[in-house]
């Protein structure tokens, strides 16, 4: 396909297709004319992009998309959190109910018909509170605990998201194409894992950076509030809470290391899921939007960057879901110093043990159903927002 414009079809919406293709060689242009030696127009101008224009375009896609998918995040936390023996139920102390005791909190939905007659109201049974799936997760935090708790740790998901995607999209740009020019140039059979290289550099960054944030919405999502009233604790005094068994007179940068807990296991996942997301991603969004290229417009180009994120984020969560299991079960556990000495591969072996291969892939569904439209909605912003920067820039 050609590297430019064609047919009023704008050259930002054709760089990743002009890239090179999977068996190593230039991408073909229109027709039967030989490549064009040198980057296209589009990755050049791609390329003129600064580090924070792609950093504001990838941050205003992480806003979005951590907003709409957040309900399926708690979800997968609250599944995996209970596998890992996270109570959702509080056993009432019968000794302290008295008349005026709010029974209601003990029932799992007004309409339950196996509450326990307890004076003249029925309680459930602990086993109401167990959740059996994604939608029984809904539905139950819903009513026992309002619909606003689906977004529960949104602030920290933006917190997280924003810097996290702000740094890792424009890393992986930039690393991607520096890449690629220098394998054109002398290795050119290594050119098709340039994608895979750079997409797991550059989440490490990120991963390391945010890692603490990711571990107080973890923390956020994965616990209760069993209080009625009571205002679950912020990403700040989750953070705190976190600290306050390593406090003491002296406080040294060593107390600080548990605020990175389970950031191995968070590695052990986001590099491969960022290495196979972005080796998928850019083949199928090669070809999709070779199959637009001629009589495309701007939707169906950003229909076919979403697509190509969908199918590419789905694929990736669902193959690296034992190892999100496993960094949620080390970033719930309270016990600082156990937490401390549990390792990832440790994780995953009491896993398979105790629960056998089905506990590795707890939460898998909410996890893919929330990983496929995110991805999605991801890449399409950020093309979009680079574009409107890069237009901005020529005007």
């Amino acid at each position: 396909m050609a590297g430019g414009s064609r047919g009023g079809f704008p050259a930002w919406m054709t760089a990743a297709a002009a890239r090179i293709d999977l068996s190593g060689g230039a991408a073909a242009t229109s027709g039967s004319q030989p490549p064009q030696p040198g980057p296209s127009p589009a990755v050049v101008a791609d390329q003129e992009l600064g580090m924070a224009e792609r950093a504001l375009s990838a941050a205003s896609a992480a806003f979005i998309s951590a907003i709409i998918v957040n309900p399926l995040d708690v979800a997968k936390t609250r599944l995996q959190a209970q596998a890992a023996g996270v109570p959702y139920y509080q056993a009432p102390q019968m000794a302290a109910l008295g008349p005026d005791a709010i029974l209601s909190e003990l029932r799992c939905s007004p309409s339950c018909t196996r509450g326990i007659i307890l004076g003249s109201e029925p309680i459930c049974p602990p086993d109401c509170f167990q959740y059996k799936g994604t939608v029984d997760v809904f539905l139950k935090v819903v009513r026992q605990e309002g619909f606003g708790r689906l977004w529960r740790g949104t602030n920290a998901g933006l917190a997280l998201a924003i810097p996290t995607v702000g740094i890792y999209l424009p890393c992986y740009d930039i690393f991607r194409n520096k890449i690629e020019d220098f394998t054109r140039s002398n290795a050119p059979g290594l050119t098709p894992y340039a994608p895979l290289v750079a997409g797991s550099v550059a989440r490490s960054l990120a991963c390391i950076a945010c890692s603490p944030i990711e571990l107080a919405r973890t923390r956020m999502q994965a616990y209760k509030e069993f209080q009625p009233g009571v205002k679950p604790p912020g990403m700040w005094k989750t953070l705190l809470g976190v600290l306050s068994p390593h406090a003491s007179p002296s406080q040294n940068v060593q107390n600080y290391r548990v605020l990175w807990t389970g950031v191995g296991a968070q590695l052990a996942r986001d590099v491969p899921f960022s290495a196979i997301c972005w080796s998928t991603l850019e083949p199928i969004r090669r070809k999709l939007l070779g199959l637009v290229a001629e009589d495309g417009d701007a939707a169906s180009v950003l229909g076919a960057n979403f697509a190509a994120g969908f199918v590419a984020g789905s694929l990736a969560a669902g193959v690296t879901c034992p190892l999100d299991v496993a960094k949620t079960r080390r970033q719930i556990e309270k016990d600082a110093q156990k937490a401390m000495r549990m390792t990832t591969r440790q994780t995953l072996v009491d896993i398979l043990r105790s629960e056998g291969p089905k506990g590795l892939f707890t939460g898998v569904g909410p996890r893919v159903a929330r990983a496929g439209p995110s991805v999605g909605i991801v890449i399409s912003f950020y093309e979009v927002v680079k574009y409107a920067l890069h237009q901005r820039n020529m005007s």
